[in-house]
């Protein structure tokens, strides 16, 4: 067997690994033919690391659209295991991935928040920078998750539903979604992210399998003021996208849409990623719903001007 069919085995055994890693996640945001997966195994045989890889071309690992974190995942410790020796062990397992990336031309990857050392990539000559995700726990307690958020979010949401009398649907039109999410960008003055039909696909099949859906927020003309697309598993939920009509933002909708959203996510889980932003209105939109600030380590090795070379070529090839 491959490695990428044994890790389709660990995926439908393992219940830890993050759902942005998991071999049908990959199927769409990469393509089937474009990632590929490392295997550590310890002397029984047994699995004790995989690290999955999206390679759009040979010596290029970087991270695909809609996909905030990746990295290596390591089964879980015994109990009793000692802070030295977990350390040590973990430590010997994340260089030898790193031995096994080192000739690699370009390196991009974002590591889950859960990655704490990236002692072994910098000893083989890796860079980090730190960014910021905000984690929010305790759904099942909405009224302690009330009590935390900020004023102004609060006001926000008593605003739309009150006010404006917006109200709130789950599973609306993927197409009223992606019309939103653009509006949003064109505000922001930035490019929307490519990939559209990844999106599309991302959508559909989250909901076939009960792990992702959209919220939307309608006044009673039947206009879309606000919509997020959120994503999940038994360990968490996560924010993959959203937006909000630049002409309607002052009814406070996008605030009462995430908080709706996350009250019914409760049923799957009880923890909520945010997945950060570097944007400042928006981190402190995240952070005002009074989530956790925590760091996560973006991984980078060789001249990533040769990335963007390559990204150049592609989109003139593509025309």
């Amino acid at each position: 067997m491959t490695s990428k069919e044994i890790y389709r085995q660990l995926c439908q055994q393992e219940k830890s690994i993050p759902i942005f890693s998991r071999d049908w996640w990959l199927d769409i945001v990469c393509g089937q033919e474009q990632w590929d997966v490392l295997l550590l195994h310890d002397k029984l045989g047994t699995i004790e690391a995989a690290m999955p890889l999206y390679m759009p071309r040979p010596g290029y690992v970087v991270m695909p659209a809609y996909t905030q974190t990746m990295g290596p995942w390591i089964a879980a410790a015994s109990a009793d295991s000692k802070y030295t020796s977990l350390l040590g062990k973990r430590q010997v397992i994340l260089g030898e991935l790193a031995s096994q990336l080192a000739h690699l031309h370009v390196f991009q990857q974002n590591f889950a928040w859960t990655i704490t050392d990236w002692l072994p990539f910098y000893w083989q000559g890796f860079r980090q920078t730190t960014r910021y995700t905000y984690l929010l726990s305790g759904l099942r307690q909405p009224s302690r998750i009330w009590e935390n958020m900020s004023q102004q979010t609060r006001r926000n949401i008593i605003k739309a539903e009150k006010k404006y009398q917006i109200q709130v649907r789950r599973n609306i039109p993927a197409d009223e979604f992606i019309g939103i999410q653009r509006q949003t960008f064109q505000r922001q003055r930035l490019a929307a992210p490519k990939g559209e039909a990844v999106l599309r696909q991302l959508i559909e099949v989250c909901r076939q399998r009960n792990q992702g859906d959209i919220w939307g927020g309608y006044d009673a003309n039947g206009q879309l003021h606000a919509a997020v697309f959120i994503v999940w598993q038994e360990n968490s939920a996560y924010y993959l996208a959203g937006g909000g009509n630049p002409a309607l933002r002052q009814s406070g909708a996008h605030s009462l849409v995430m908080w709706k959203a996350m009250q019914e996510i409760a049923a799957f889980t009880d923890h909520f990623d945010f997945e950060g932003s570097m944007i400042p209105g928006v981190e402190r939109f995240f952070r005002e719903f009074g989530a956790r600030q925590t760091p996560y380590f973006a991984i980078s090795k060789g001249k990533l001007n040769l990335w963007k070379r390559f990204l150049i070529h592609l989109s003139k090839r593509r025309q």
